[in-house]
């Protein structure tokens, strides 16, 4: 059943790095294996997805938006979250609208397909794989944490995902501690 599936285990490892009680988007939220689970950390979650169906099924989680983001404007033009989240969807067009969404102090975590998958499954567009370091270069101006990209086989599938904060400027000189490990 759509929404029950487990959180990705990128967005798992890395979402100790949304600050504590920090509010959350998730891009294309589908049925909110992420807004469930990041809700039920003690973040409050805002889900934006097209499908009617899945605005409906995560609409008790929090902030619920049916938008076609694609083709329509950004709903969240004056707004800033604590954490972006993005898994499995690339609309290049909308790439620096979601860094820029990134708060002072937020981070961005993004995992999503790259280019290699056409070999071993769907989605195998050029238009929905990154190219390699395309994650590494939307993020310009926000500090990466971590990059990864290449193949994992179980499914099998090429990704690129990041972890990366945009800096708070009211720490000038001092280094943040990015752990590297949630129990770190």
């Amino acid at each position: 059943m759509h929404g029950t599936e487990a959180p990705s285990a990128w967005v798992q490892r890395w979402s100790h790095l949304v600050p504590v009680a920090g509010s959350v988007l998730d891009v294309a939220c589908g049925h909110g294996r992420h807004l469930r689970w990041l809700a039920g950390r003690g973040h409050p979650v805002t889900g934006v997805d097209r499908s009617a169906e899945a605005i409906e099924a995560v609409s008790g989680l929090g902030r619920a938006v049916q938008a076609d983001i694609e083709n329509g404007p950004w709903p969240f033009a004056d707004e800033t979250f604590d954490a972006v989240v993005v898994t499995n969807y690339l609309w290049r067009p909308l790439l620096a609208q979601i860094v820029s969404s990134v708060a002072p102090g937020g981070v961005l975590i993004y995992e999503t397909f790259a280019q290699g998958n056409e070999t071993v499954g769907k989605p195998s567009r050029p238009d929905f794989l990154l190219r390699p370091g395309e994650l590494l270069q939307a993020t310009t101006g926000l500090h990466v944490v971590v990059f990864e990209d290449g193949f994992i086989d179980r499914p099998e599938r090429f990704v690129q995902r990041i972890a990366a904060v945009r800096k708070r400027p009211d720490l000038p000189g001092l280094p943040e501690r990015y752990p590297l490990d949630a129990t770190g």
